[in-house]
């Protein structure tokens, strides 16, 4: 069966969790895709370098690429927003964040437009269901994370993530007393961390206690959002309320049990070898444009 002609859209100008999922996406799909995204945008330089046909993207770029598609895929608000308003095909919507669809007649009719959702998290599928979109529209597809060869020596201190964004949990971290390693290229520092503590506000997946997880390192995270369906309480990682007490008590049993340790690394490890793959993601998305198109 060949495979189906699909125009993906993407209007960040930053390569962020969304951007490096796109790129995955398209690395796994291998035929038939297409990208527009910004001129200049990380997004647009990479897929071009793997050969992805791949250009600039505007209102009368979506209007004309969808001539030539058998299906859109939206990886972002905004580019929802154009193919609700230019497609001439059939479009389907990544949706990737866990708080609520906005309310008013613009939104719902926006939402009406999609052929179909893919949420990332059985979370932001509840809060689809919330918004009205019937639950044969949606399918969960979840995210994937690379795999290193080899998992985290676990020599290293407790790491966390650096972050501008006040929903990020960096304030409490620095309330627990805890000697923490703030870290902005996560996939370095993983190879040696001992525990990775993340905290946040709301998380629709949480790609970095994923990539934590491949790297076989123990996680302490906030029971909220998608994260509970990653890090299992007791099995593959620790999950706690935002509170600074109960994070630091979990940091520090993680560090005072080598055999806990242990055990939630290899299970976290296993589960995204088993579960969070970009073969298992590119085949679950695939499904979902046959239906569409079926």
């Amino acid at each position: 069966m060949p495979a189906p002609r699909v125009l993906h859209l993407d209007t960040g100008l930053t390569m962020r969790g969304g951007q490096y999922q796109v790129l995955q996406l398209l690395k796994g799909l291998k035929d038939g895709a297409r990208l527009l995204a910004p001129e200049g945008s990380p997004l647009l330089e990479a897929a071009r370098k793997l050969g992805v046909p791949a250009g600039p993207i505007d209102w009368r770029a979506v209007r004309a690429g969808s001539r030539e598609a058998d299906l859109i895929h939206c990886h972002d608000a905004r580019s929802h927003t154009w193919a609700a308003l230019r497609s001439r095909c059939p479009f389907v919507v990544s949706r990737r964040v866990a708080f609520p669809v906005k309310k008013g007649l613009p939104s719902w009719w926006k939402y009406r437009r999609a052929a179909h959702f893919l949420a990332i998290s059985e979370a932001v599928k509840g809060t689809l269901l919330e918004a009205g979109v019937g639950p044969e529209r949606i399918s969960v597809v979840y995210d994937c994370t690379p795999i290193p060869e080899r998992a985290s020596d676990r020599t290293g201190g407790v790491v966390g993530i650096e972050s501008d964004d006040p929903g990020k949990g960096g304030a409490l971290l620095r309330q627990t007393g805890l000697e923490i390693q703030f870290s902005r290229d996560l996939a370095v520092d993983f190879a040696t961390a001992r525990v990775f503590v993340y905290v946040t506000d709301m998380e629709g997946l949480g790609s970095a206690a994923l990539l934590a997880m491949a790297h076989g390192v123990p996680v302490v995270a906030s029971n909220v959002g998608g994260l509970p369906e990653i890090v299992r309480h007791e099995e593959t990682g620790l999950l706690v309320r935002n509170s600074a007490g109960e994070v630091a008590a979990a940091v520090r049993r993680i560090l005072n049990e080598p055999g806990l340790a242990d055990r939630l690394a290899a299970a976290g490890r296993a589960l995204v070898e088993s579960r969070f793959t970009m073969e298992r993601m590119a085949a679950d998305t695939l499904a979902v444009y046959r239906k569409v198109l079926n």
